[in-house]
């Protein structure tokens, strides 16, 4: 019935919910995600399994409340069912013992982060995280992110949180300390992975990235999370969403997110106005 278990505000406009979903949660593996369906005529959107208990049956699910469907979600409650779920979806993460793994993540790429991190650390490697964020208030997951890590290194736009400054600063610190890095792991805006990406191939470190362009069907079958990797034509939901950072073509996957801004806020301003009026008619009542 994909009912929701638990929910918990993780910062301003970011909630993770705990779902059942036992099949997916048997079968699950770190990097893959879900397609869900909020209602019976709501859109598809992607979101990646943070966590899973195969023991419970359950998923934690991680969403920013930023457009129409994922506001809607975030209306959502203990007891409130989710339409559809899908998966799991996606190729697992490549995980094995490299030696020392650098686990970058900005923002809500913090929550797909967390369970490729965890794997890694239980494939007894040493793992260093770097975390960015605009703002303290922003900053998600550092506890869980802790837990499974050796060394654990916050960074803040603003200086209100951690070092002043961008996650690459913080890489450029570790290298030049003497830390050898083996591989590399890197999620979050496109802008912070591109720049990552362009670092570590100048330090000449391994990186893969986990690519968020826009999804539909998340089988491969629609076309609309095609991305350039290595000057080929690749669909994220089937052929990553992991892929050589290095070899991703950033400038294109950063224009085709802008496809449907217009359309997303018009939706997004829509759903708001459409709330408001149904809460001022139930006070009218």
């Amino acid at each position: 019935m994909n009912t929701i278990r638990k929910r918990e505000e993780l910062g301003p406009n970011v909630i993770r919910y705990v779902v059942d979903a036992p099949l997916v949660a048997t079968h699950r593996k770190p990097g893959q995600f879900v397609i869900i369906r909020v209602t019976d005529h709501g859109e598809r959107i992607p979101l990646t399994i943070a966590d899973a208990n195969p023991e419970m049956g359950t998923i934690s699910l991680i969403v920013q409340s930023v457009g129409k469907t994922t506001r809607e979600m975030a209306m959502l409650r203990p007891g409130n069912v989710i339409h559809d779920i899908v998966g799991s979806l996606g190729k697992p993460t490549h995980i094995q013992r490299f030696g020392t793994v650098l686990c970058v993540g900005g923002g809500i790429g913090i929550a797909p982060l967390y369970p490729i991190a965890k794997g890694m650390k239980e494939a007894r490697n040493r793992v260093i995280t770097v975390l960015g964020a605009r703002t303290h208030d922003l900053l998600i997951l550092e506890d869980d992110m802790r837990n499974v890590s050796d060394e654990l290194i916050v960074t803040t736009d603003d200086g209100s949180y951690g070092t002043k400054g961008l996650v690459t600063d913080a890489i450029r610190s570790l290298v030049s300390d003497g830390n050898h890095i083996d591989q590399a792991v890197v999620i979050g805006p496109p802008l912070m992975m591109k720049f990552t990406s362009l670092l570590t191939r100048e330090l000449g470190i391994p990186t893969m990235a986990s690519l968020n362009p826009i999804m539909i069907d998340g089988t491969g079958m629609c076309g609309g999370c095609r991305v350039t990797v290595g000057g080929e034509i690749k669909f994220a939901c089937v052929d990553g969403p992991e892929f050589d950072a290095h070899e991703v073509d950033w400038d294109s996957m950063i224009r085709r997110l802008g496809t449907y801004r217009t359309a997303e806020q018009v939706a997004a301003d829509r759903y708001d106005h459409e709330c408001r009026v149904g809460l001022d008619a139930g006070e009218s009542r």
